[in-house]
């Protein structure tokens, strides 16, 4: 899985590494951190493009983000696609969340998923939000799903 900067500079070791390498140079600055997680796809033509992305938020200071994109050819109906998004996003943070206990980092995960009934994605809703929960993970939906609906949304648009 190949994870990058968004200056584009490809991450070439070990996600977990290169996250707890994050964390203690933050640490070392002062900085307090939250990280939120979150995966968002477009469809274009018969291609779908997912981007997930790990958000490092400073208290008071900004941000930054690795991200991951892959494609897929695989038809899906907007439920599995939510549902498809969630399962990225749900997969890194399981491997990050002993990690960030470890340094006492708060974790979120994020859903592109609408809370108004009126858009199409609204029908995930429980499900995304069961599972996340079910989990044991804090989860955020639009519109407070910053992760998913504009950082993950800008690579993949």
């Amino acid at each position: 899985m190949t994870w990058r900067k968004f200056s584009g500079e490809i991450i070439n070791s070990p996600i977990l590494e290169e996250v707890e390498k994050a964390i203690e140079r933050e640490a070392a600055l002062g900085n307090k951190l939250k990280v939120c997680i979150g995966t968002d796809s477009q469809v274009k033509g018969a291609v779908t493009d997912f981007a997930t992305v790990i958000v490092f938020l400073r208290e008071q200071r900004g941000g930054f983000m690795f991200i991951h994109q892959e494609r897929t050819s695989q038809k899906m109906s907007i439920k599995e696609r939510m549902l498809s998004e969630v399962q990225k996003s749900i997969d890194i943070a399981y491997k990050l969340c002993d990690l960030l206990d470890l340094y006492d980092v708060d974790l979120e995960v994020h859903a592109d998923i609408n809370t108004n009934p009126m858009f199409k994605s609204n029908q995930a809703l429980h499900e995304a939000m069961g599972y996340i929960l079910s989990m044991g993970f804090v989860f955020k939906a639009k519109p407070e799903a910053f992760a998913s609906s504009y950082c993950a949304n800008k690579m993949v648009q």
